[in-house]
C-alpha cells in the first residue's frame, strides 16, 4: 500500500508536540531583547536633553527670591522682557558677533587645510595633522592660560578684548573645522570628479559643479559647531576677555547673585533655533520626496 505526500505530510504534523503559544513572561522578554538597544538610545536623549527642558521650563518661572532654582509661579514676564536688560543684550550681542566672525574665518581656513590634507601628499603633512588635533585634545585651561601668555608677552594685556577673544575662538575652532570637513572630502567618490572631467569639464567646472556641492554639507555642518563652541566657551574666553563681558561669562557671574528667568530664555531661543536649523532640512528633504 501506497502512502501519498499528502498523508506523509498528515503523519508527521501528528508527530509533532502540541503549539503552545509563549507565556507573558516569555513574550515580554523577546519585546525587551528586541529593544533593548531602542530603550538605551532613547534614555540617552532623554539623560542629555532633561537639562535643556528644565532650562525652557524655568525660564516660564517668577522666583521667589534671588535664585531661579525652584518652581514658583508661572509666567510669562522673562520672554517679553528678555531684551529690557542691557546687560544681557550686550553679552548676548558681544558672543553672537564674535561667533559668527570666528565661524567664518575658521571654516575657510580649516575647509582650506581639509582639502590640502585630504587630497595632497606633501612633506610635513604627518606634522600638520598631529597640530590640527592638538587643540581638540588639550585641556581648555592649559590653553587659555598659554593664550593669555602669548598676548602679555605681545604687551597686548591692555587690549585684551573682542580681538583677543576671536583670535582664541578661531584658533581652537578650525581643529573642528578640519576634521568634520576632512571627513566628508575622505567619503567623496573620486569617480564623479573624473566623469565630469571626461564630460570636458575643466577643473575649476568640477570643483564648483560636482567637488564643492558634495562637500557643502560638511562645510555647513562644520560652520554649526564652530558657532556652538565660540558661543558656548568658558574657559578660553575667560582668560582671553580682558572686561568684555560674553553671555557665558554674564551667567557665571550672576550665578553668585541669582540668574535672572531672561537668562533662561535666552539659552531657550539659542536651542530653539539650533532644533530648527537642523530639522528644518530633514522636512524639506521629506517633503520633496513627497
Amino acid at each position: 500500500m501506497t502512502i501519498t505526500i499528502d498523508e506523509r505530510r498528515e503523519q508527521a504534523l501528528a508527530a509533532l508536540p502540541p503549539h503552545r503559544e509563549p507565556g507573558f513572561w516569555a513574550r515580554a522578554n523577546r519585546w525587551i531583547r528586541t529593544h533593548l538597544v531602542q530603550f538605551f538610545a532613547a534614555f540617552a536623549l532623554l539623560f542629555m536633553f532633561l537639562p535643556v527642558m528644565i532650562v525652557v521650563l524655568f525660564s516660564f518661572n517668577v522666583p521667589a527670591g534671588r535664585f531661579n532654582y525652584n518652581w514658583n509661579q508661572f509666567s510669562t514676564i522673562a520672554w517679553t522682557n528678555v531684551w529690557q536688560d542691557p546687560q544681557i543684550t550686550d553679552a548676548v550681542k558681544l558672543s553672537i558677533e564674535i561667533a559668527l566672525l570666528s565661524t567664518t574665518v575658521s571654516v575657510v581656513l580649516g575647509t582650506l587645510i581639509a582639502f590640502a590634507i585630504g587630497r595632497h601628499n606633501f612633506r610635513g603633512r604627518g606634522g600638520i595633522n598631529l597640530l590640527i588635533f592638538m587643540p581638540m585634545a588639550t585641556p581648555e585651561v592649559v590653553m587659555g592660560s598659554s593664550l593669555l601668555t602669548l598676548f602679555v608677552a605681545a604687551q597686548l594685556e591692555g587690549s585684551l578684548g573682542f580681538a583677543t577673544i576671536t583670535v582664541a575662538h578661531i584658533m581652537f575652532c578650525i581643529s573642528f573645522v578640519v576634521v568634520t570637513v576632512k571627513a566628508r572630502i575622505a567619503g567623496l567618490d573620486s569617480r564623479l570628479e573624473q566623469a565630469a572631467m571626461d564630460l570636458y569639464a575643466d577643473e575649476r567646472t568640477t570643483f564648483m559643479k560636482i567637488t564643492f556641492p558634495l562637500v557643502l554639507p560638511g562645510i555647513v555642518a562644520a560652520a554649526l559647531l564652530a558657532f556652538s563652541l565660540s558661543f558656548d566657551d568658558f574657559v578660553i574666553t575667560n582668560f582671553t576677555s580682558g572686561q568684555a563681558v560674553t553671555f557665558p561669562m554674564f551667567v557665571w557671574g550672576a550665578n553668585t547673585r541669582g540668574i535672572p528667568p531672561e537668562a533662561n530664555v535666552v539659552g531657550a531661543i539659542m536651542f530653539i533655533i539650533a532644533l530648527v536649523v537642523v530639522l528644518l532640512p530633514e522636512v524639506v528633504k521629506r517633503v520633496r520626496k513627497s
